[in-house]
């Protein structure tokens, strides 16, 4: 398989090429030259299969020849091993909707399911050489702690880590700042996620400081957190009997629910994918609206979407655009220099066909945490909570999957605050929540986040 940009299909990168650079060198975003579609009859024997094998035939196609079938498998199975379902994931009927369950790896998020996978790509492309690796990634509070539960340790690797300072849960924060080895660094910034991620694409953008720290990443700009997030969408279809279906997802970012576009364009009967913000809704704006104007971030209950850029909407872009990417260069200009760019009516027409956007508010996604506990007993986190309101707002014949990004517990506050129980802790956090932890606070500022990188990035 090979790989352009979404600012420039003449680029031609091969998977393991895009997975060490992360972003493209123009700063777009790296796209496969061929999506493989599955027919009826294929999705009929894709049924038979468990996680690990429908991953392999679900993703292969994307990494050949970097990995064949047979050592991807080996690959995706060890990266499987701590979780604590057999198959990774878990469906749950909650009321008239299912409950998809992401949150049952070492660090109780949804990212764990890419990120396991990608702590061992690296490891299989490090292997035989000896130069160290620095990945800087910026997190809203779960990437950061599945990053280094996955890398944590690794030879010749090191992790650097920008967190916006008290703008994320203490439970986050301390999973996070507590169970790094030596080769992690934890930098909280004085300002938001955009303000991290901006930091980290800046860094990317200069060639001299990424080749000079040989810099790598695991944002979910990187490809292969896309791939590895597409399987759960076709596991949870294919146990459902049904012969479409919507998907709610909690999404600040857009690399969640791109996947399961993904997997929409690879023959997947998704009927709509219900894209649900909190009140930093620039998702919501764009998709019902046209008009991408990033505002100011607003602190929510659900900490892990208040992001007001979404980096992966450039991908669904290229193709609203047609695959223009003359066109998607010139807005992602439009959105730097003038701070938005606009939509036409027919762009937004082919946006709406596959998406449905809400907001919900703080008191909203309150709300639906005690109606939830309240009528089932059973306790979902602020983020899964505005996909289920999301997707009770959207008319349909069909059934709806909510994906449950995280686990109650890590907020915890805003739990017991909802419904006035407290949580039993998961075995996974049993001797974490103990230890002391480990960060730097630094300004927002490019220049300090470099010197800083540059002078730790030799260790490991």
């Amino acid at each position: 398989m090979k790989y352009f940009s979404t600012r420039n299909k003449k680029l031609d990168f091969d998977f393991k090429q895009i997975f060490q650079r992360s972003l493209a060198p123009d700063g777009g975003l790296f796209l496969p030259k061929k999506i493989n579609k599955f027919s009826a009859k294929d999705l009929k024997q894709l049924e038979k299969l468990n996680y690990i094998d429908l991953a392999v035939a679900v993703i292969a196609s994307f990494c050949e020849p970097t990995f064949n079938k047979k050592e991807l498998k080996i690959l995706i199975r060890k990266s499987y091993k701590k979780f604590k379902k057999k198959n990774v994931v878990n469906l749950v009927s909650i009321n008239k909707d299912i409950l998809l369950e992401l949150y049952h790896g070492p660090t109780l998020a949804f990212k764990d399911i890419a990120m396991q996978c990608i702590g061992n790509i690296y490891e299989e492309f490090n292997k035989d050489n000896n130069e160290i690796t620095n990945i800087v990634v910026a997190t809203s509070g779960d990437t950061g702690a599945a990053a280094i539960s996955a890398l944590s340790d690794r030879k010749n690797i090191n992790l650097f880590i920008l967190h916006p300072y008290n703008k994320i849960s203490k439970i986050q924060r301390k999973i996070m700042t507590t169970i790094g080895g030596k080769n992690i660094y934890n930098i909280a910034i004085n300002g938001s996620f955009d303000d991290c991620q901006k930091i980290v694409k800046q860094m990317f953008a200069d060639n001299l400081f990424r080749q000079t720290i040989n810099m790598s990443g695991v944002n979910s700009i990187n490809w292969a957190r896309i791939i590895f997030q597409i399987v759960y969408y076709f596991y949870s279809f294919l146990r459902m009997k049904h012969k479409k279906i919507n998907f709610s997802v909690p999404t600040g970012n857009f690399g969640d629910i791109y996947a399961g576009y993904m997997a929409k364009k690879m023959g997947l009967p998704i009927e709509k994918l219900i894209v649900a913000t909190n009140e930093n809704d620039i998702l919501q704006r764009v998709i019902n609206k046209g008009i991408y104007k990033p505002t100011k971030v607003k602190t929510s209950l659900s900490p892990s979407m208040d992001i007001q850029i979404s980096s992966n909407f450039e991908r669904l872009l290229f193709y609203v655009l047609k695959s223009n990417d003359s066109e998607v260069k010139k807005l992602m200009h439009n959105l730097e220099i003038k701070g938005y760019f606009k939509l036409n009516k027919n762009q937004k027409k082919i946006i709406q066909k596959d998406f449905a956007a809400f907001k919900v508010t703080n008191k909203e996604t309150k709300k639906t945490i005690k109606k939830i506990y309240k009528k089932n007993n059973f306790f979902v986190d602020p983020h899964t909570a505005t996909g289920f309101h999301a997707a009770n707002k959207i008319k349909t014949k069909y059934p709806c999957i909510i994906l449950g990004t995280a686990h109650p517990y890590k907020f915890l506050e805003t739990m017991i605050k909802a419904t006035g129980k407290k949580i039993k802790k998961p075995s996974q956090l049993s001797k974490l929540m103990a230890r002391k932890e480990k960060y730097n606070v630094l300004s927002n500022n490019t220049n300090i986040i470099k010197k800083y990188i540059l002078e730790k990035h030799y260790e490991n």
